[in-house]
């Protein structure tokens, strides 16, 4: 039988994949460190880039609903390249968010949109009240 993991976001118990593994630990640092209300969270949204469904891993909503972040979770053994970059570029531009974050579980990059635009690497995480 497969390992299972509960997701307090989806509110089930869904497959322990390496993957799924870095989506639940930063769950957990969006809620603890971040100070991000978990009812503000989504994973696995849905979008429409184009004429393809994707689905984000995790986005972060403000107190009105409107998206502010969006983080890619990837497996550990996975780089945190350009090329995870640009997927969560290409979700930023139906969600329009301030913050992305990209995560393997060893590396985690935290990009802001700059009042001019185009995304600039910042050092550390954002509290919720931030974003």
């Amino acid at each position: 039988m497969e390992q299972q993991i509960w997701d307090p976001l989806r509110r089930k118990m869904v497959s322990l994949t390496p993957e799924e593994q870095v989506r639940q630990w930063f769950i957990g640092v969006l809620r603890d460190v971040c100070k991000v209300p978990e009812h503000l969270m989504g994973s696995e949204v849905a979008l429409r880039v184009g004429q393809k469904k994707q689905r984000a891993d995790i986005v972060v909503f403000g107190r009105d609903a409107s998206p502010v972040a969006v983080v890619e979770c990837k497996r550990p053994d996975v780089d945190i390249d350009k090329d995870v970059l640009m997927q969560a570029a290409r979700y930023n531009l139906c969600l329009g968010v301030r913050w992305v974050m990209l995560t393997n579980g060893k590396r985690t990059v935290v990009l802001k949109m700059g009042v001019e635009g185009g995304l600039k690497t910042v050092d550390t995480l954002p509290q919720y009240a931030e974003m």
